[in-house]
């Protein structure tokens, strides 16, 4: 997938309306937007998906998911994911644990982000959960981005607890690091 900065060095004066299109577009059509549960032939598309979505951590040393991780995080819970005219806008981790659902590995394309796909991914995570009997539902937000446990708390979650942070790639430096979990009664 072409970065938007690789687009801007092309042709800075076509990015942004051409975007800025495509994000109109987007918008007026939520309602035509499909969730559905990913399986592995989607691993192509939500691999970049999720990476470019988690750029942002800098602080993990190397790509957050590669397809053996995918594969397993498949195996262990569903992966939902939205889509608009067969293009993936967005996917979120949803994982069955008895009465309670944990999501995670919320991923929204870096051009669709700030439109309410994060809110619109949750939703349908909690709405899965719902249905599936469950009747709480948690996440663990990382120490290092205190802007997500903000946007979670709007939502309705919150912090009950802490735990370790276990990442599957080394952390870089000396950071320090742990899990705050959120939850939220569905």
């Amino acid at each position: 997938m072409v970065t938007a900065d690789q687009r801007a060095s092309v042709a800075p004066h076509l990015v942004s309306r051409s975007a800025r299109r495509l994000d109109e577009v987007v918008t007026d059509r939520m309602d035509q937007i499909r969730i559905r549960a990913a399986g592995a032939d989607d691993l192509p598309v939500l691999i970049p998906l999720i990476n470019e979505a988690f750029a942002v951590e800098e602080f993990i040393d190397g790509a957050r998911t590669d397809e053996e991780r995918l594969s397993a995080t498949l195996r262990s819970g569903e992966i939902l994911i939205a889509e608009l005219d067969g293009r993936a806008l967005a996917s979120v981790y949803v994982e069955l644990r008895g009465e309670r659902a944990y999501f995670g590995m919320l991923a929204v394309d870096p051009a669709q982000q700030g439109r309410g796909f994060g809110k619109y991914m949750t939703e349908a995570a909690e709405k899965y959960a719902r249905d599936h009997g469950c009747k709480f539902m948690e996440i663990n937000v990382l120490s290092l981005r205190p802007e997500l446990l903000r946007f979670y708390q709007k939502l309705g979650y919150r912090e009950t607890g802490t735990e370790e942070f276990k990442p599957s790639r080394p952390l870089k430096g000396r950071v320090a690091c742990h899990c705050i979990v959120m939850s939220k009664v569905l």
